[in-house]
């Protein structure tokens, strides 16, 4: 119960400070006679989000939908094929010495140069958005799941071999346990950066979605919908964040630090 009501508190008193941040956003803009085009109200923000029916050919709910979609499939594409490539890198050595090469010259390029590419390779739309977002939200959680499943203390696997545990034994009562602070430490990394390669890749190949909303009207000088677009792509990764902290909590439960931070 304490811990509820400290949660609460917790979310009022940030609710308090968006709220003390959008009065002084308002009174800056009013005051100052600050131009729409540079800098719009939050008024004006609130009524291009809530009573605008189309923005860039499209309704608020397509952009927001095609984000939401690219981004929920490029996250649980990262983190499933992620985490079964890390165990596959730590089961096997030659697996290792052959897989590992490979992921370490793709994440020394710069994701973002690569958009183009796919742009090439794929055309417009869902396919290469969602691949930019998968090459850049990738390598968190293989890099912070494989440090985890090697960080298991030496003595401990050596006592368990010495009492017979099989490899997959081992993997499954001590490495994976073991390995969970890493790979949720991943995941929030990779949750980020899906959010980010999503966003680009709307800017690249995409003719809906927030990014391109962001993309048309800073084209067309229209700074209302690209507030609106950046408050809404920012309420997605905080939600999908949000989301990996309260997993975190149930898988570990014995961890209160997790439990603190969420």
């Amino acid at each position: 119960m304490s811990r509820k009501r400290s949660s609460l508190g917790h979310t009022l008193l940030n609710l308090l400070y968006i709220a003390i941040a959008i009065a002084a956003w308002q009174a800056i803009v009013v005051i100052f006679h600050v131009k729409e085009f540079v800098v719009p109200s939050p008024v004006a923000v609130f009524k291009c989000l809530f009573f605008t029916e189309k923005v860039a050919e499209n309704t608020w709910w397509a952009h927001i939908s095609t984000t939401l979609v690219e981004i929920i499939v490029s996250f649980a594409f990262t983190a499933a094929i992620g985490f079964l490539l890390a165990i596959l890198i730590c089961w096997s050595k030659i697996l290792r010495s052959l897989i590992m090469p490979i992921i370490e010259v793709l994440n020394s390029l710069p994701k973002i140069a690569l958009a183009p590419l796919f742009l090439i390779w794929l055309g417009y739309g869902f396919k290469a958005n969602v691949t930019i977002a998968i090459i850049c939200a990738f390598f968190p959680i293989v890099l912070n799941t494989t440090v985890g499943l090697d960080s298991v203390d030496e003595d401990l696997l050596d006592l368990v071999r010495y009492l017979n545990a099989s490899k997959l034994q081992i993997f499954l009562k001590i490495r994976i346990p073991n390995s969970l602070p890493f790979v949720f430490s991943g995941l929030k990394v990779s949750a980020t950066m899906t959010v980010v390669g999503t966003i680009v890749g709307e800017f690249v190949a995409s003719s809906k979605g927030l990014g391109y909303l962001i993309k048309d009207s800073q084209a067309m000088m229209n700074t209302p919908p690209m507030f609106a677009a950046l408050f809404l792509v920012s309420a997605i990764g905080l939600g999908l964040f949000a989301f990996i902290g309260s997993l975190e909590v149930k898988l570990m439960p014995w961890n209160r630090g997790a439990e603190a931070k969420s």
